[in-house]
């Protein structure tokens, strides 16, 4: 059995914070720790979000092994940490079984509780259980908790102190490096003295203020491996070693403790703006999740309580008032509004909403006074599956980014290997070349070492899509994972199924014809047998019998034939309802109202034949309205290149009819539904890269089938599980809008693996000195630090760019 069958058998999924990571190297290290141990079947480790996603066996491993594994090789691997506050009081005899009941919840690793604070700090797998999960599960133990800090507000505390930190650091460099500065360029001082002064100034910048990659350095030798760490301290090391050598002995050789000085400044202020830049890059996911209510108004016993949104309770009725926040998913038993989805939703224009309408968690009632039953809350709240559905895509890699992780793997060796060659080669041959071999030797390998640069290799591609899916989620367009959003660049044939996608999916009667009968025994008939129906066109002649005033009865019998009609018993009459499929299945002839059915099928209508006694008595015509924008969105895939195919279950006839309106050439009639994977699955075989856009619920195997597969919801009615892209509205001119945003990003990550190899190729052989006999031209060692410093810098500020872009279509 391979090791992916054995992990799919039984697999949990876990998230791991990581801190620590300073490079590809580092990354690519921990994620070959955790493949090599017995039990993960997958591990993904993201440098731009310094997490890691887990799929494992738990009956082969548990979170403190896996934990522990990444810890012994110099990162800290930490679960998601939740800081509650108890109202109730609790007596020391209930301490332990409290913490033993919280900690037997599938997913919470430990519980501290600190009784004198009345504090807990639970930590916790957010893969399993959410933190709302936790504070229910405490509240129905009969303890109430209320949050010190959100999950949001911990993740700004940690980025806070991270860039505080890295600010401090470059400070500090910066005021011990200007007097190493000054003393090394201007002479103030006998040389000797100078000397001393200046190992006495750069000693504590060295291990003091560098002691983070001293540490890392260590860290990762001692594991056999290289990372960004090991660079620096090679670069700064051998300059500080060799000059403190040199002012020891005495020796009148050049001393290089400016070259340390400079190159922890530069490189201190390039983590913190690099720190600050990738910040920035996940404001789109701190924007959603600051849209998530922190109370609601609820009425209990007739009264009006303001209370904690983790104490909502499904069936609470909930007090909306004009220009407040909806707090949860429900619908609406009072009041009438237009509320503002477009945090959602992406759609600007706010939503008229009545009686029994849905509404959404996290969006603004605009105006008028409402009244909600909540339907869902917590983290099965529509918002909070998105947020979760973003935070995981953007921890997906994709294939992409394999590139860069091979050649990261090997990167840091490499380097050390051209930094000793160039030292060797310039202290053999250098002689004639420069005045000192040796010390220009030492030059190089030390601005070879710190000029490499595998940080903007590793944040080429997560940055971008880390930005990117940001983006789409503001536009209500959720991108699953990078495969997705590199796959999605390269579609050549989009497959639309035609009902709910091209047209409305709300059918309409629009023809009654009848043979010896009447309209309305023609509607009750086909409306009976239709009750209880959730087939679109049943629920058309069901709405047309209503407008008439037809009453409808219960069918004795039914049978259905899919793709095909039904069968039932109406007051002892035999029924046949359905397609021209269904009337041959049973040999009845229909050649006399053959020249009906097809005029009908040609203005674009399905036609439904009734058949009492297996006896023709009329023809129902149901067109399916086209939506609004269907016909651009068509033309501007088209004019990309990208062929458009309509599927339908339709006839020829009525399915020509409907695509020549929208300017589709290629249609996939009388599809059965469980026949669509396998036209999806022609399309690849002919070498098509095809995408399928449907609604998320009867299309899930085409959408499974397709290379991407893109469901359609309705803002309140999301498949979330169903497709490779989500458009959380229905308009489908978000179809191109994904397709843009996909092409842009790809763009913006081929221009940053570009900027980091050519970074690289070009940079590395002129800080070994590679055009010094003819030129004259080197980089200086502390020059080589700020090229490095501020490589990672651009790659992230380049995907940031994308925040600028606008994916839709122009109005």
């Amino acid at each position: 059995m391979s090791k992916l069958e054995e992990h799919k058998e039984k697999s949990e999924k876990l998230k791991l914070n990581i801190h620590g990571m300073t490079c590809a190297s580092c990354a690519a290290k921990i994620e070959n720790t955790l493949n090599n141990l017995e039990g993960i079947g997958v591990a993904n480790v993201n440098l731009g979000l310094e997490n890691a996603y887990i799929e494992f066996n738990p009956s082969k491993l548990s979170y403190k092994e896996i934990i522990n594994s990444i810890n012994k090789i110099g990162y800290k691997a930490t679960l998601n940490r939740s800081e509650l506050y108890l109202k109730n009081d609790i007596n020391m005899n209930e301490i332990d079984s409290f913490r033993t009941k919280i900690k037997s919840m599938k997913g919470i690793d430990e519980v501290y509780f600190f009784p004198e604070k009345k504090s807990i700090v639970v930590y916790y797998n957010p893969e399993l259980i959410s933190n709302s999960q936790i504070k229910r599960s405490m509240k129905q133990m009969g303890y109430l908790v209320t949050e010190k800090l959100s999950e949001l507000e911990l993740r700004e505390r940690e980025k806070d102190i991270e860039i505080k930190n890295m600010r401090n650091r470059f400070i500090i460099s910066v005021i011990l490096a200007i007097p190493i500065i000054i003393l090394t360029y201007l002479n103030i001082m006998p040389e000797y003295l100078n000397r001393w002064i200046l190992l006495f100034l750069t000693t504590p910048l060295e291990f003091i203020v560098g002691f983070r990659f001293l540490k890392g350095a260590v860290l990762a030798l001692s594991h056999k491996s290289t990372n960004m760490d090991v660079l620096i301290f090679l670069g700064t090391g051998t300059a500080y070693i060799y000059s403190t050598i040199i002012t020891i002995i005495g020796l009148p050789f050049s001393v290089y403790f400016d070259a340390v000085a400079l190159i922890l400044s530069f490189i201190y202020l390039g983590k913190y703006l690099e720190a600050y830049t990738k910040r920035k890059s996940s404001d789109a996911i701190k924007k959603l999740m600051k849209l998530q209510a922190k109370t609601a108004r609820i009425i209990r016993n007739g009264i009006e309580l303001d209370i904690s949104i983790d104490e909502v309770e499904i069936g609470d009725i909930i007090i909306i008032k004009p220009g407040e926040k909806v707090p949860v998913d429900g619908t609406i038993i009072e009041g009438k509004s237009s509320i503002d989805e477009s945090m959602i939703t992406g759609e600007s224009i706010p939503v008229e909403k009545n009686v029994d309408d849905k509404v959404i968690g996290g969006t603004i009632n605009q105006r008028g006074l409402l009244k909600i039953r909540t339907d869902k809350i917590g983290e099965n709240t529509i918002l909070s599956q998105i947020i979760k559905l973003v935070e995981q895509a953007q921890s997906r890699k994709a294939p992409i980014q394999k590139i860069a992780d091979k050649v990261a793997s090997i990167f840091v060796p490499i380097v050390v290997g051209v930094a000793i060659i160039t030292f060797f080669l310039w202290t053999f041959f250098g002689v004639g070349i420069v005045l000192n071999p040796y010390t220009f030797a030492l030059e190089r390998f030390v601005a070879v070492v710190v000029v490499a640069c595998p940080c903007a290799m590793g944040l080429a591609v997560p940055t971008a899509i880390l930005v990117s899916s940001g983006k789409g989620a503001q536009n209500g367009i959720i991108i699953k994972g990078g495969e997705s959003l590199e796959l999605a660049h390269k579609i050549n044939t989009i497959v639309f199924d035609k009902t709910g996608t091209l047209t409305k999916g709300d059918p309409e009667v629009i023809d009654i014809i009848n043979f010896n009968s009447s309209e309305k025994d023609i509607i009750f008939y086909a409306g009976s047998a239709e009750k209880g129906s959730e087939h679109p066109l049943g629920n058309a002649i069901i709405k047309k019998a209503k407008e008439l005033g037809v009453s409808l009865i219960e069918p004795s019998e039914l049978e259905a034939f899919p793709g095909l009609g039904i069968k039932s018993k109406i007051n002892g009459h035999e029924i046949l309802l359905g397609n021209e499929n269904l009337i041959q299945k049973y040999g009845i002839n229909y050649s006399e109202i053959k020249n009906n059915i097809e005029k009908l099928q040609q203005e674009g209508k399905t036609v439904v034949v009734l058949l009492l006694d297996y006896k023709l008595i009329g023809l129902i015509a149901i067109a399916d309205p086209v939506k609004k924008y269907s016909e651009i969105a068509v033309n501007e895939l088209k004019k990309k290149g990208i062929s458009i195919v309509m599927l339908t279950g339709d006839n020829k006839i009525t399915g020509n009819a409907i695509a020549s309106k929208l300017g589709i050439d290629h249609v996939l009639s009388e599809v059965l539904p469980s026949e669509k994977a396998a036209e999806i699955k022609k399309l690849q075989d002919e070498g098509q890269i095809v995408a399928m856009v449907g609604d998320g619920i009867n299309d899930a195997p085409a959408l499974a089938q397709a290379d991407v597969g893109i469901a359609m919801g309705s803002g309140t009615d999301i498949a979330i599980e169903s497709g490779d892209i989500i458009l959380i509205n229905n308009d489908i001119r978000n179809v191109v809008s994904a397709i843009n945003l996909s092409k842009k990003t790809i763009i913006k990550i081929k221009q940053n693996l570009f900027w980091a190899f050519i970074y690289n190729i070009i940079l590395i052989p002129l800080a070994a000195g590679i055009i010094y006999s003819s030129t004259g031209f080197i980089i200086p060692p502390g020059l080589s630090a700020m090229f490095m410093a501020f490589s990672s810098v651009t790659v992230v500020s380049n995907s940031l760019l994308l925040k600028r872009y606008n994916p839709k279509l122009k109005e």
